[in-house]
């Protein structure tokens, strides 16, 4: 997929992280890996007893130079929703589970070894900024209250340069 403006950013993502077959871990239930939902945006109602992950991003960069060149980059937000659904209601278990299946997101986002392309969708992605962050809501904030655990995984995409 060739980036055709920064409207369709987020769907890409979308689409990699969603991708079975390519010789990194699944991420969506019904291809044997642990969310049960990986979407573009965050809904207006959202699942309280699935496994979500929604893509989002915060910012379009523009970065211009030679009058003529420019490149995007998206610093992405996957906020990540993991409700206790253990019949035994153990936090603990569950929160293991859900490190696991953070580890799953991590492994996909980082790409294979020489490719960060996320198969050719953006020029480069956790690599400028090379940081790729997970940031986890206080448990003891989020299991009274919400069901379960969230946590928020921030990276950076950057498109192709294009002539503008």
């Amino acid at each position: 997929m060739v980036a055709t403006g920064t409207a369709d950013a987020v769907a890409r993502e979308t689409a990699y992280l969603t991708t079975v077959g390519d010789g990194l871990p699944a991420l969506l239930a019904t291809a044997g890996g642990p969310w049960d939902t990986v979407q573009a945006y965050y809904p207006r109602t959202p699942y309280e007893m699935r496994r979500c992950i929604y893509v989002l991003r915060h910012r379009i960069q523009q970065r211009r130079w030679g009058a003529q060149r420019v490149a995007h980059q998206y610093p992405f937000r996957l906020i990540c929703w993991w409700p206790i659904l253990d019949a035994t209601g153990s936090a603990e278990v569950e929160q293991q589970a859900f490190d696991n299946a953070l580890d799953l997101v991590l492994q996909r986002v980082l790409g294979p070894l020489g490719n960060k392309t996320h198969g050719g969708r953006f020029l480069s992605v956790g690599e400028n900024p090379s940081t790729v962050d997970v940031d986890f809501t206080d448990p003891e904030h989020s299991v009274p209250t919400l069901g379960g655990f969230r946590a928020e995984v921030t990276y950076s995409a950057d498109d192709p340069e294009l002539n503008a």
